[in-house]
């Protein structure tokens, strides 16, 4: 991978930090590649049972690297091909799907600002630590854009319609406590701290039943575009998977037997 987003595995949690401290973390087509492809990585890697999303220096991501963005539509200008916000299909909405969609649980730990994209990818994730320094914003129309990277999904679910509009209409930055409040955020936690709780909270996932998290994932998305009857049936189904797993075996010996279990993620 590149420098710009590092990728680490240990037993069995991925942990993907984007490193461009230096812009804030914002995304340039080298961080856009590399983000997207060590998702996938984490994703289709079988030894891979959690993920942890986060960033170096002072800012967990703020979007889109402007400077880079107005060179690239310059060029589009100049050769009429207007390939610049391709990147949405080829690296923003590649990334959301591999970190919602991946069949194991994501946390981003955010440690500072996430703007535009960059808190599309922590709503992308399944649950979020964040630093009580840490601020929120849409950013998309304050440069004439309207939302991309699922934020137009995922925001109405956690904070409802109303809510949502108004922050994509009216961007402006909002606080750790008010994310809390608003249901984006799970955990707030003093900014020293937030490396090792949001760390302690992805390694706690990846101990856990893999399987279990991945058909919770599966029914959460489900759900919420389906009908009641539709839900149960699906859940009756992702229930007969779970009830057939090794790992339910080993939980209910262990809750039998008063011991912790150590799941094997099948």
């Amino acid at each position: 991978m590149a420098d710009s987003v590092l990728y680490e595995v240990s037993d069995g949690l991925a942990t993907i930090t984007i490193n461009r401290p230096e812009a804030m973390n914002a995304m340039n087509i080298e961080a856009k590649n590399a983000l997207r492809d060590s998702a996938r990585t984490a994703a289709a890697d079988p030894d891979v049972r959690a993920v942890l999303l986060t960033a170096t220096g002072r800012a967990f991501c703020v979007g889109q690297d402007l400077k880079e963005h107005i060179t690239l539509l310059a060029e589009d200008r100049k050769s009429g091909s207007g390939t610049t916000m391709s990147t949405v299909r080829d690296h923003y909405n590649p990334i959301v799907r591999a970190l919602a969609g991946m069949p194991k649980p994501v946390v981003a730990g955010v440690n500072g600002v996430a703007a535009g994209a960059g808190l599309g990818f922590a709503l992308a994730a399944d649950y979020r630590v964040v630093a009580d320094t840490a601020t929120f914003t849409t950013s998309f129309a304050g440069v004439a854009l309207t939302a991309d990277s699922g934020v137009s999904w995922t925001l109405p679910r956690l904070v409802g319609p109303s809510r949502a509009a108004d922050l994509l209409l009216f961007p402006r930055p909002f606080s750790a406590q008010e994310a809390y409040d608003w249901g984006i955020a799970n955990k707030v936690v003093p900014a020293a701290e937030l490396a090792a709780e949001a760390t302690a909270v992805a390694r706690a996932l990846a101990d856990g039943p893999t399987l279990a998290y991945a058909s919770i994932k599966e029914s959460l998305a489900y759900g919420a575009g389906h009908t009641l009857d539709e839900t149960l049936k699906t859940e009756e189904e992702l229930q007969g998977r779970a009830g057939a797993s090794e790992d339910h075996s080993i939980a209910v010996r262990a809750f039998i037997a008063k011991e912790k279990p150590r799941y094997l993620g099948r």
